[in-house]
């Protein structure tokens, strides 16, 4: 092997102290595995709240809220306000056209006895996790479960 090679090889102690820190990894993983140590998975949990809501958009900016149930109004959405309820409505709704869904079967919200607020599309199976963008886009879509009132 000429000099050259033997001056550009990398260093053997970090390399093998690398190693050793990656097999001490899997060893530890293996471990705690095996040995029935409880994961980090979120425990299940029920819905304790759960509400079908259809949107619809008016001509004057508004948008409707109302009840999968029975139709009548839960909410109104004032034109230019609550743009995240809008913006994530709008996205659901672009999923539904690309398939040729129509506006018939109603977005499912629901609050589960953990505190989650999740919306869901039966019509596309898409789900949305509220509480990961924030509490107060979460409590946007939080006012909507007991909703009857104006929103701003």
């Amino acid at each position: 092997m000429s000099t050259l090679a033997r001056e550009r090889s990398f260093p053997r102690g970090p390399l093998l102290a690398a190693a050793g820190l990656i097999g001490l990894s899997l060893l530890a993983a293996s471990v705690a595995r095996l040995g029935g140590l409880p994961g980090t998975a979120l425990p299940d949990a029920a819905p304790a709240q759960s509400r079908e809501l259809r949107f619809e958009d008016r001509d004057d900016g508004a948008v409707v809220v109302r009840d999968g149930r029975d139709d009548g109004t839960v909410a109104v959405l004032a034109p230019g306000t609550n743009g995240f309820i809008r913006a994530v409505m709008r996205g659901l709704v672009r999923d539904r056209k690309r398939r040729d869904d129509g506006p018939e079967i109603p977005f499912r919200l629901s609050r589960w006895d953990d505190g989650r607020l999740l919306l869901e599309d039966p019509a596309t199976g898409a789900r949305v996790e509220l509480e990961s963008f924030g509490v107060t886009n979460a409590g946007a879509f939080a006012g909507l479960l007991t909703g009857g009132r104006e929103l701003p």
